[in-house]
């Protein structure tokens, strides 16, 4: 319910202190605390409160009377309230952006993970900050443009250039023609070290649109319930990262950002530090970035995977680079480790009668190191003790949101861990979004 105060129906001065988790600076008024989008800790500004709840209100900018050092102009016609929401801080200047991005992800360690003093280290930015995306996704407005949402609607803003996409996505869009009655979604991708590009499409009924491009390109239409159609060239294109060659599907998941996902391999690697006698675990694996990248490091990878396309794509990657020590358990992470977890502590003379816990004694009696990349919303307090169960001495957790970051990092020190440190790496400058990579050591 909404509690308007009289003192917020009216524009008032505020001097803003911090940064929140979403990209808003903050500042105090009144007892509460007001969030201010496209505005910068340190400024002084001018604002109408336009959400009021009980503890918090979020106000609109309406002039910036004391400017940061750090504002600039943002250089995309689309910038701004009410315009499109896929960027949040284009209007800050790149290094204030790390420092920002650095102070939320402790903040939200210290606040949701408990942790009074939390090892984080400063961002790490990689590559350009412009032009960096290697795969985007276009949303369709009623008159058929591609576009973007704006920031907390459904409404589509109609792009024609976003300088957010690398030179081979910039050119594919320019490049389309298409007949778009019935597409609800479509999706670039390119693989910045081999050149190839792709076309992802959705439509209504899964209908293929028709389309034309000017040049050799991949192009896919995924379906609700049937496999990808390939409608040009192959259903995947290749990306190579810290040496390594990685098949990728179109409905397979990868970083957006490839000079990113290389710093993240460098991350994780210099976090486990593997030996040759080390069973390690990559779980959440998708195509195997991770695992295969490290995989001529140690004695074993066990992947484990739920996406199907994903799970094809690890097999076929792990085969091209002639690994013999990898195997892959498909199936969502927390019943495989759960599952795991019970073969291993079954007595050995009563051997189970479920076929999967069967399958998964054959992996042994637990492993050396883990790196984890679950999905936006963490790992969850019952998998990362199901995970501590087989007793991994260091965990690479690699996270897209810091607040899940925080909260599974309390989960990890209930379970016999401690945080020793925490890498932000930026790969997504230009917004909040921030990729960062933890290392928990099991305590003695």
């Amino acid at each position: 319910m909404t509690n308007r105060h009289a003192a917020m129906d009216e524009p008032f001065t505020l001097h803003l202190t911090g940064i929140a988790h979403g990209g808003e600076a903050l500042g105090r008024h009144e007892g509460k605390v007001i969030f201010v989008p496209y505005a910068i800790p340190g400024e002084t500004v001018r604002v109408q409160v336009v959400e009021e709840k009980e503890r918090w209100a979020r106000a609109q900018l309406l002039e910036v009377l004391e400017p940061s050092p750090d504002r600039v102009a943002p250089p995309c016609p689309y910038f701004g309230p009410g315009r499109c929401g896929g960027c949040q801080w284009q209007h800050i200047a790149y290094p204030r952006q790390l420092l920002l991005k650095q102070e939320i992800v402790g903040d939200q360690l210290r606040r949701l993970g408990h942790l009074s003093d939390p090892p984080v280290r400063p961002a790490r930015p990689v590559g350009e900050p412009w032009g960096y995306r290697n795969h985007v996704q276009f949303a369709v407005d009623p008159e058929g443009r591609l576009g973007f949402y704006t920031a907390g609607s459904h409404q589509v803003i109609p792009v024609e250039q976003c300088l957010l996409l690398h030179p081979l996505l910039d050119e594919l869009h320019a490049a389309l023609e298409l007949e778009l009655a019935e597409l609800t979604r479509l999706s670039l991708r390119a693989g910045i070290a081999s050149g190839e590009q792709m076309v992802v499409l959705e439509t209504e009924g899964d209908e293929a649109p028709e389309l034309t491009v000017d040049f050799p390109v991949s192009c896919v239409l995924l379906r609700s319930r049937e496999p990808p159609l390939i409608l040009a060239g192959r259903g995947y294109i290749e990306e190579e990262v810290a040496g390594h060659r990685y098949r990728l599907s179109a409905g397979s998941f990868f970083q957006v950002n490839t000079a990113g996902a290389e710093a993240l391999v460098e991350t994780v690697t210099a976090y486990l530090q593997p030996g040759p006698d080390d069973r390690l675990l990559d779980a959440y694996c998708g195509v195997g970035l991770f695992g295969l990248a490290l995989a001529r490091q140690v004695a074993e990878v066990i992947g484990i995977e739920s996406a199907p396309d994903a799970c094809f794509d690890f097999v076929w990657n792990a085969e091209a680079m002639r690994l013999a020590n990898v195997a892959l358990i498909e199936g969502p992470v927390e019943e495989v480790l759960t599952a795991w977890v019970a073969a291993m502590e079954a007595p050995p003379e009563q051997p189970s009668d479920d076929e999967e816990q069967a399958a998964l004694a054959g992996f042994g009696q637990g492993i050396d190191l883990a790196v984890v990349d679950p999905p936006r919303g963490g790992m969850g307090a019952e998998v990362v003790a199901a995970l501590a169960r087989l007793g991994p001495r260091r965990v690479a957790y690699v996270s897209c949101d810091p607040a899940t970051l925080a909260r599974d990092a309390q989960a990890f020190v209930q379970a016999g861990y401690r945080l020793a440190e925490v890498q932000p790496v930026d790969l997504f400058p230009q917004t909040y979004h921030v990729e960062s990579v933890g290392l928990y050591v099991k305590r003695a």
